[in-house]
């Protein structure tokens, strides 16, 4: 283990709380058949995390970060991305970006978690796709049978979003909108909530369309933010 990867582990343990420690793995649905079975977990908190990713970012190299990345430890996961963010925010380099989508799609089987993926997907691919129209990268994930890479898909468009682009978004919601897993349903009414955030014209247009089909957890999440009068209408069937 380089002298790097060591400062950055002990750094993390020190942070450990154990009560986190107990806590995170029933929060995470760690258990036998359940979406994160056998994950690990130290007990460090988000921000806790965050700080060790600022000031290890600049500084690791892609081989340690691979290694932490592939981590058994969730936290040493979700650090690892936070660097991989920073790293991707903070060059210009084209070439630099190229090579770090190119790792994140690599490592793609550690980002396995509804974190993992919401914290890193559109900050890295989602914006990468977008500034380089290679919607073709997440459209690939959104076909893909691996859930964890349906929701990165999908949640891959929030940077779109944000730029007021809601087709793709749509177009994941849809493909993806009968899913059997609830974790989907909640990714899937969270952006359609977000481009309501944004432009609520276009929500109402698609949900006028595909309410009545909707799990009800993804119709919940996506009127979310409307009048309440209206959000009554949709969930008793009114509309």
């Amino acid at each position: 283990m380089s002298k790097i990867l060591k400062e950055i582990e002990e750094a993390l343990a020190v942070l450990s709380i154990p009560e986190k420690a107990e806590f995170f793995p029933k929060f995470f649905k760690t258990g036998k058949g359940e979406y994160g079975e056998g994950d690990l977990f130290l007990g460090v908190k988000v921000p806790d995390q965050r700080s060790v990713a600022k000031e290890y970012y600049a500084k690791i190299s892609w081989e340690d970060l691979s290694q932490l990345l592939s981590s058994k430890y969730h936290e040493h996961r979700l650090t690892a991305l936070f660097m991989l963010i920073s790293k991707f925010e903070k060059t210009k380099d084209k070439a630099v970006k190229d090579e770090l989508v190119e790792f994140y799609l690599n490592h793609l089987q550690h980002v396995n978690n509804w974190d993992l993926v919401d914290s890193s997907c559109y900050k890295i691919l989602g914006r990468y796709a977008f500034e380089n129209q290679k919607e073709s990268l997440l459209k690939k994930l959104s076909d893909s049978e691996d859930m964890w890479h349906k929701r990165i898909a999908v949640v891959g468009t929030m940077h779109y979003i944000k730029k007021g682009y809601f087709d793709l978004t749509k177009e994941f919601v849809t493909q993806n909108l009968k899913h059997t897993h609830d974790l989907m349903h909640k990714a899937n009414g969270w952006l359609l909530r977000e481009m309501g955030n944004k432009n609520e014209k276009e929500l109402i247009d698609y949900l006028n369309k595909h309410y009545k089909e909707m799990p009800r957890t993804c119709l919940r999440y996506a009127i979310e933010k409307l009048d309440e009068d209206l959000r009554q209408d949709y969930l008793k069937g009114r509309i």
